[in-house]
């Protein structure tokens, strides 16, 4: 798959995960939010006001830390194919 394909690839999978109005799974946002972090090259610090949050992300952050930004592009997108292949 070409860089550009790969970019429109992700970038229709963000866009269905901005439109999706129903809550995800705890574990799937986190790993949504670490996969998009590493596919745009976003390096701030978790934000959230509550510190578990920000725990859990910085986790999700590290449990992705030898990704590059390809394959975190490729998992996000393989994730979001998966999540509302075999939803409910």
């Amino acid at each position: 798959m070409s860089d550009n394909e790969l970019n429109t690839e992700f970038e229709e999978a963000v866009a269905r995960v901005n439109a999706h109005s129903e809550p995800f799974p705890a574990d799937t946002l986190l790993k949504l939010y670490a996969y998009y972090k590493k596919a745009t090259n976003n390096y701030e610090r978790p934000s959230s006001k509550k510190p578990i949050i920000n725990a859990f992300k910085t986790n999700a952050l590290f449990q992705a830390k030898d990704l590059s930004e390809n394959q975190a592009k490729q998992a996000y997108i393989d994730l979001v194919t998966n999540y509302f292949l075999y939803r409910k």
